[in-house]
């Protein structure tokens, strides 16, 4: 069954493999390139925080029209748009338009995760929806580390890799566009407000804000201090390939560990497994290349994880219906974490702090250790710990559901305050009126 389901949607998982090639490649590049064009460490900070504002943006908004025009033509249109985007950034250098591309970017490109990540959902069933997604998920890990190999061998000063990531968007379209799969139906799902989530799982929100920031600072900054630190471009993109591969390796592993033990412990284990990491590697510089990509997937492998843990926690405390609502509300918490973070360590750097990147990061994972075991103290296990959420780079896994309830208009909010009821021992019964369903 799963092998038919899989063949059903391969031309999607293809087309989403090179979306993640050149989502792999994008954010290295520009870097790069802005360190060559002589932008200040603040200036690239602030352009690379544009895709996580596009990105939020996108998945707030994008539903909507999306469910209006259909899935394909949404698609197509989007892969028009960001190859557009990449294209301007080659022949038009200024952090004005590039600030700008990067939102359409990010805006088009979290569309484009949305409608492929809500086709997964709809094709799959209850018996194997997660291992059809654990392998959307290895191939969307695999582009990701692709392209920043084959960034290592194109000049990034050159207008050449903008080239090539233009093509394989549009060659992305190809599959899907000649994919003979129905499109999803449209479900409808209430929201769960951010401030009761904030009294349910406090632990999950925090986690997600905070590591959302490093993910940033590391994607948009880390290129610049590894420039800084003495590597080579084809270096960097074994320094930036090296954190995404320790991600694909321990995500299950830890995702597994978590549903059999507290899943607190285990969020504070690899968050300071992650602290101590990123400690030994504020202390490396460029002579030691292979120790540095060593230590490098360790702290992938301990980060990456830390956004599905924070998804799961936050499920665990949660009835099933509220999961798909919770999910969207912790995307909008993920994103502004990530908004913050790109510009924060390029101003701290900007001021000549530059070996303070690793140190800032670990400072906020450890964050994440501390409180994760003072939460310990404050409440029990969950009586049920079987809501693994896997993700790929901290951005959440959007369902057909999920889909819907982003796109319910402001009007239906206006009673957010009130929270669903959820059976908790250490928490008071709450109630909230049902929401009416988007007629559109």
């Amino acid at each position: 069954m799963l092998r038919q389901q899989l063949r059903a949607v391969s031309s999607l998982l293809t087309t989403m493999t090179l979306i993640g090639l050149c989502v792999g490649m994008t954010s290295t590049l520009l870097s790069l390139r802005a360190t060559i064009e002589g932008f200040s460490t603040m200036t690239t900070g602030i352009i690379m925080s544009a895709y996580f504002i596009g990105f939020l943006f996108g998945t707030t908004r994008a539903p909507k029209d999306i469910r209006r025009v259909g899935y394909i033509r949404a698609f197509g249109g989007l892969a028009a748009l960001a190859s557009a985007a990449v294209l301007l950034q080659s022949v038009w250098v200024d952090p004005v338009v590039w600030f700008l591309a990067r939102f359409v970017s990010g805006f088009a490109i979290s569309a484009m995760f949305v409608i492929a990540e809500s086709w997964l959902n709809t094709m799959a069933d209850n018996r194997n929806r997660g291992a059809m997604l654990s392998v959307y998920l290895v191939l969307i890990y695999a582009g990701l580390i692709t392209g920043q190999l084959i960034l290592g061998i194109a000049d990034p000063g050159t207008f050449v890799p903008f080239v090539i990531i233009a093509l394989l968007i549009n060659l992305s379209l190809i599959p899907i566009l000649a994919t003979i799969s129905s499109e999803p139906n449209s479900a409808s799902s209430g929201k769960v407000p951010i401030r009761f989530l904030l009294k349910q799982a406090p632990l999950g929100i925090a986690a997600a804000f905070i590591i959302q920031a490093c993910y940033a600072m590391f994607y948009g900054i880390g290129p610049v201090y590894a420039t800084y630190i003495g590597l080579s471009v084809a270096q960097v993109t074994i320094f930036m390939a090296a954190f995404i591969f320790g991600g694909l390796v321990l995500q299950t592993p830890i995702g597994l560990l978590s549903d059999r033990v507290d899943r607190r412990l285990v969020l504070a284990g690899v968050a300071a497994v992650g602290t101590l990491t990123a400690v030994v590697l504020s202390r490396l510089d460029g002579d030691t290349p292979y120790l540095i990509f060593t230590f490098m997937a360790i702290l992938g492998g301990c980060l990456l994880p830390v956004y599905s843990l924070a998804m799961a926690h936050t499920s665990d405390y949660l009835e099933t219906e509220q999961m798909v609502g919770a999910t969207g509300s912790i995307i909008k918490v993920g994103g502004i974490g990530a908004i913050i973070g790109a510009p924060s360590v390029a101003a701290l750097m900007q001021f000549g702090a530059v070996e303070f990147f690793f140190l800032l990061m670990a400072s906020l994972t450890a964050i994440i250790c501390l409180y994760a075991v003072y939460r310990t103290t404050r409440r029990p296990k969950a009586a049920d710990q079987g809501h693994t959420v896997l993700t790929s780079l901290g951005h959440s896994t959007p369902s057909e559901e999920l889909l819907s309830s982003l796109v319910e208009s402001e009007a239906e909010e206006e009673d957010e305050s009130e929270a669903p009821h959820v059976p908790l021992d250490d928490l008071p019964e709450i109630t909230i009126p049902q929401q009416r369903q988007d007629n559109q």
